[in-house]
């Protein structure tokens, strides 16, 4: 019998569903992979630098309407 430990990818799926949402983003042609190009140049992930951009967006937005 095997014994599944917590790192299974059921577990993570599991805890994935339950911590994050999911957003579908559609680019146009060849923009993905030059987004997976810069980002591996600035040592950054795809989805991390996509947070920043939206979290920098955000606190932009809230300045310039106070």
């Amino acid at each position: 019998m095997d014994i599944v430990g917590k790192t299974s990818a059921a577990s993570i799926n599991k805890y994935a569903k339950k911590a994050y949402d999911h957003i579908h983003l559609t680019v146009p042609k060849g923009k993905k992979a030059l987004l997976q190009e810069y980002t591996k140049k600035q040592g950054e992930s795809v989805n991390g630098f996509i947070n920043r951009a939206i979290d920098n967006q955000i606190e932009n937005d809230n300045k310039t309407a106070d």
